[in-house]
């Protein structure tokens, strides 16, 4: 998926065109300069949160238990792997026309990633159940 967001039909053109329907169904009018802050926003957005999808993937994709514990080392081989994908999709997107390699798009697709997996370590709390908890043995009779 984020290969093929890195075509030509998703580069800036597309992301304008997007922003002005978005807008215009939302009745919206903005000025140039505030447009353009949308669409930085809109596209910086769009790379943090396709990382940190892709970073939960990863850290789940590794782990080989069905309710794995949290893992600090998989979280940290996660991000690497995501950041390292990144660098090839910036890598790919030199050679695509309309598009062009950003080392800030690296940024903050690892940021994207660091993010993801924050949320997996901060949802071990609220999405995994609690198991009861033990109750102490039964006194030993004599």
């Amino acid at each position: 998926m984020i290969f093929y967001l890195s075509t030509r039909t998703f580069s800036s053109t597309f992301s304008i065109w997007l922003e002005a329907q978005i807008l215009a169904l939302l009745h919206l009018h903005v000025g140039a300069a505030t447009f353009n802050l949308l669409q930085y926003l809109m596209r910086r957005s769009a790379h943090l949160t396709v990382y940190g999808i892709f970073a939960v993937f990863i850290y789940h994709s590794l782990a080989g238990e069905k309710r794995p514990a949290w893992s600090f080392r998989r979280a940290v081989l996660s991000v690497l792997i995501a950041g390292l994908y990144s660098l090839t999709d910036e890598f790919h997107q030199s050679f695509v026309p309309g598009r062009s390699a950003s080392l800030l798009d690296c940024g903050v697709d690892t940021v994207g990633a660091i993010l993801g997996t924050i949320l997996v370590y901060l949802s071990r709390g609220l999405l995994v159940p609690k198991g009861p908890s033990p109750s102490p043995a039964p006194a030993e009779i004599k």
